[in-house]
């Protein structure tokens, strides 16, 4: 039977079968040149592989974070990414393949794709790189002892700060509490901005 979205809209629940087909998938990004904040993700869920949304894992608490914060007006459903734009928002990943667990990447992987982020932020040019997740921000640019919070590298003019990971796994972290340090980031990016989202 189809459950229902927050819209009210019929969505078809995927088969085991369904979601396995989606290993090792890349879903494109939601960026463009110039943006405020470009999010980035560790890499995507099976989930936003089957569907081709970012972070539409049920239990993934991103895009109420996002809202809670301040980005958005709303709240947005996956499906609704593309809105990010005209907010001055964009969202990538470390890693562009899809798995079941981000524990399924290697260490080169986030190496690498810590050299291929680089290599999209230096052509994008967003103000602000925002990370979700922390240990795969230190992994991919080895920063060993990095926090939670602004960073000290720029890549180009783009600051970097790294987020709380919104999985639902993180239960060290509330929506709440992610909340406040997205609302951190949000002051900091539309500091000097006449137009807020």
């Amino acid at each position: 039977m189809p459950s229902r979205t927050p819209s009210g809209t019929a969505s078809r629940r995927l088969s085991a079968e369904e979601l396995q087909a989606a290993r090792d998938r890349v879903i494109p990004d939601v960026a463009a040149g110039g943006l405020s904040v470009l999010f980035c993700g560790i890499n995507p869920s099976l989930m936003s592989g089957a569907t081709g949304h970012h972070f539409a894992r049920p239990g993934n608490r991103f895009w109420p974070v996002l809202h809670l914060s301040g980005f958005t007006p709303r709240l947005l459903r996956p499906s609704e990414q593309g809105e990010l734009l005209s907010y001055g928002l964009g969202i990538t990943n470390v890693v562009a393949r899809a798995t079941a667990r981000a524990d399924e990447l290697s260490d080169e992987e986030f190496r690498e794709g810590g050299r291929l982020l680089t290599a999209k932020v230096e052509r994008l040019r967003p103000r602000w790189l925002a990370v979700v997740g922390v240990t795969a921000y230190r992994t991919a640019f080895g920063e060993k002892k990095a926090r939670i919070g602004p960073q000290e590298r720029t890549i180009g003019d783009t600051r970097v700060w790294a987020l709380p990971n919104p999985s639902g796994l993180n239960a060290h972290w509330t929506a709440e509490t992610m909340a406040q340090e997205y609302g951190r980031l949000r002051a900091a990016a539309f500091a000097t901005e006449d137009r807020r989202p």
